[in-house]
C-alpha cells in the first residue's frame, strides 16, 4: 500500500491526530511519546541524546499553540508531506510545520517532522 494513493480526506484523518499528538507531547516534554509513531529509519538516524537535549531546551517546541492551521499536502514518491501553520504561546509570529508520512510494515509512520 502507498499513502500517496489515498485521498486528501483519508490522509488528513490520519495526519491531524498524529500532528496534534506531536504538539501535545512536545509541549509536555514527553520525548518517548513524541517519537512513538516515528519510522524505524527516522529513529535510527536520530542522535537521541542530542535531540533530547534540543527537545528539552527549546523554548519554541515546549510552547506550541494547539491552535494550528492545515495548509496542504504534497505528494512525492512513496510519501506525503502535510503542512501546517503553527504558532507559539509565548513568541510572536508563525512557523511552518511539516510532517512526512508513509507506510512502514503496513502501518502509517512519521518519516520526518519539523517546525521552521
Amino acid at each position: 500500500m502507498n499513502i500517496i494513493d489515498h485521498s486528501d480526506e483519508e490522509i488528513l484523518e490520519i495526519a491531524h491526530p498524529m500532528w496534534s499528538d506531536l504538539i501535545k507531547y512536545s509541549n509536555k516534554g514527553q520525548y518517548g511519546k513524541f517519537v512513538r509513531r516515528f519510522s524505524y529509519h527516522l529513529l535510527f538516524g536520530l542522535n537521541e541524546v542530542e535531540v533530547g537535549k534540543q527537545f528539552a531546551q527549546s523554548e519554541l517546541t515546549r510552547n506550541l499553540s494547539e491552535d494550528w492551521d492545515y495548509l496542504g499536502i504534497i505528494r512525492r514518491g512513496e510519501h506525503v508531506t502535510v503542512l501546517y501553520r503553527v504558532r507559539s504561546t509565548i513568541k510572536e509570529g508563525e512557523w511552518l510545520g511539516r510532517m512526512v508520512l508513509g507506510y512502514e510494515e503496513g502501518e502509517v509512520r512519521i518519516f520526518g517532522a519539523s517546525i521552521f
